[in-house]
């Protein structure tokens, strides 16, 4: 019989309706020869099983199963691809431990630490890991603008420290400014983070243990046309230019990626990740870890997997697979 596998979207972030694609995206790709997919969506206590866009069935809380046909169904496995709470953060990956349901990413720790990018950035800074310097800002906190921006220095960004990089970012380029910026980034999280800019080009790079091995995906180089890299660069066709693999000399493309795995191994990820840089006179600034990246048709990940001459079918059938325990 072939395992029941949740497609697990949605959350309660702004990044929901980015979350349904990259889960439409999965659902498509996974292998039916092979396994049984459904497509779940949470979002709040609304937890629902999908098909053509329309619920199917409610789910039950209390095993993660749900009745189809007459029929109890409860997974064998979670793709999850929620961006942002509660699939990011470490809060579905307890849920799903208590359940006894094994997961395509991180652990609870890891999601918890790769989510919070004050604690995150703090961490790798240990390892000698270059990024720009950051204050973090609590809900309510004054935003004092001119000992921030003294600091710091002008321009700088305004980002939410708990939540993805698509909202409630701003670049901020006068001090006036700044106060504002640190309201709207706690719409999206109750800690800001206000950062040093560094100028660059960003570059992505995603990656995944096997076997026991990390495959290390092609580098994306990221061009926006907007300012900087935000929600309407990300999500709109031809706002930004994407480049896989990187127009890179060898040894940087070769010390981004290996400055991935490290990464990867230091902050102790699984499942399919992607480690975001800026680079500034030839040397790699960490700005990311993505535990759940977006998974879109467009989306890096895919788009790096399509460089290697593998398929998401691919890719996908293999980390299932492994995490069940099964020959990949």
């Amino acid at each position: 019989m072939k395992p029941n596998i949740a497609i697990v979207a949605g959350g309660d972030s702004s990044e929901f309706q980015v979350s349904v694609k990259s889960g439409k995206n999965i659902f498509e790709a996974i292998d039916r020869e092979l396994f049984t997919p459904w497509l779940f969506h949470l979002r709040g206590k609304e937890w629902q099983v999908i098909e053509n866009d329309m619920p199917l069935a409610e789910i039950d809380k209390s095993d993660f199963s749900f009745t189809f046909n007459g029929k109890k169904i409860r997974p064998d496995f979670a793709y999850i691809t929620i961006h942002g709470t509660p699939g990011e953060d470490g809060i579905l990956q307890g849920y799903l431990e208590l359940a006894g349901i094994p997961y395509s990413s991180c652990n609870v720790q890891v999601s918890s630490l790769t989510f919070n990018k004050w604690h995150c950035s703090n961490f790798l800074r240990s390892f000698g890991v270059k990024m720009a310097r950051s204050v973090r800002l609590l809900q309510g906190e004054k935003a004092d603008a001119n000992a921030l921006s003294g600091q710091l220095g002008l321009p700088l960004f305004v980002k939410p420290n708990a939540g993805g990089s698509s909202f409630g970012v701003t670049k901020v380029k006068n001090a006036a400014d700044l106060e504002m910026a640190v309201e709207h980034a706690w719409t999206e999280s109750r800690e800001a983070l206000v950062e040093e800019f560094i100028p660059g080009t960003e570059f992505t790079c995603g990656l995944v243990r096997l076997e026991g091995k990390l495959v290390i995906f092609p580098v994306t180089e990221v061009l926006p046309k907007n300012e900087f890299f935000d929600f309407e660069a990300k999500y709109t066709p031809g706002a930004t230019d994407e480049i896989t693999p990187a127009r890179l000399p060898e040894k940087l493309f070769r010390e981004c990626q290996e400055l991935s795995a490290r990464i990867y191994e230091w902050c102790g990820c699984e499942g399919i990740v992607r480690i975001d840089y800026i680079l500034n006179n030839g040397e790699f600034y960490f700005l990311e870890v993505n535990t759940t990246p977006g998974m879109t048709a467009t989306s890096f990940i895919p788009q790096q997997i399509a460089a290697t001459g593998k398929t998401l079918k691919d890719v996908i059938t293999a980390v299932i697979r492994e995490k069940l325990g099964r020959p990949v």
